[in-house]
């Protein structure tokens, strides 16, 4: 799907991207093989040949960075096939004073979980995030990532990231992960059935003044199925955006690859 597309380009948008679709021009290579594009002026070719080739460079490069500032935020989806052997999802938790208690990371079949007052700490946030070039979260836009920013100011969160609930929001779907989950059919362990955001703070509680070691594992599996599930929920998502863009309806039949992950 990143080879083929085109918002990257300055004051493209859908409707522009799916006029070039429409016209054939369905990747890359072929916008930069048409010599002149309906509507678009000499100039603007020029200018848009240039920054496709810069996006064909850093690609070949595997340089996830590069798209993300290239791309806008609602667009940061269509890295996930490219990445997603290199993605790490990730959840935190926090107590009742707003302060982080668990970093849960998912990556590569591993699951990991950094605990406040144990392994939590700027260094250890390093080395867990830099092998990685995307990172996966559920409204991590407006919570994951800005408490990490404000709790480790020197974090670098520098690669591109995909929140579900924005991808799920421009699916039409709404209401929470474990809401969302439900309708696709993920899975969580019976224990976990119900379990809460407030209850994950008890359960700190619990460990933090009590040293409750069962409390303490309860939080960490839920923190995991956090992490674990947004793995599939992922796959899914990037499916229906694929179909919901359109690309697959304009390509040459001979040209079509289904989104299988």
């Amino acid at each position: 799907m990143l080879t083929s597309t085109f918002c990257l380009l300055p004051g493209v948008g859908l409707p522009l991207e799916r006029r070039f679709w429409g016209q054939g021009i369905s990747t890359w290579d072929r916008f930069l093989a048409t010599g002149e594009i309906r509507g678009l002026s000499a100039a603007r070719k020029a200018l848009f040949d240039d920054r496709i080739r810069e996006a064909r460079e850093r690609f070949a490069r595997q340089d996830s960075r590069y798209f993300a500032n290239a791309l806008a935020a609602r667009h940061q989806w269509r890295l996930y096939e490219w990445l997603r052997d290199r993605a790490l999802y990730l959840d935190i938790e926090t107590d009742s004073f707003g302060q982080i208690t668990v970093v849960g990371l998912y990556g590569r079949g591993q699951y990991r979980a950094l605990v406040r007052n144990e392994s939590l700490s700027l260094l250890r946030l390093q080395e867990a995030l830099s092998p990685y070039d995307l990172l996966v979260t559920f409204c991590g836009s407006t919570f994951d990532l800005p408490m990490l920013r404000a709790h480790f100011p020197d974090l670098a969160l520098d690669q591109p990231h995909i929140d579900l609930c924005g991808a799920g929001r421009q699916l039409g779907y709404r209401g929470g992960l474990k809401a969302i989950e439900r309708r696709l059919g993920i899975s969580r362990l019976p224990a976990l059935q119900g379990f809460s955001g407030e209850d994950a703070v008890r359960q700190w509680n619990r460990w933090r003044h009590q040293r409750d070691e069962e409390a303490r594992s309860l939080l960490l599996a839920y923190n995991e199925a956090d992490c674990v599930n947004l793995q599939p929920l992922a796959d899914a998502f990037y499916c229906q955006l694929v179909l919901a863009s359109g690309l697959e309806q304009v390509r040459p039949e001979r040209e079509r690859d289904p989104a299988r992950l």
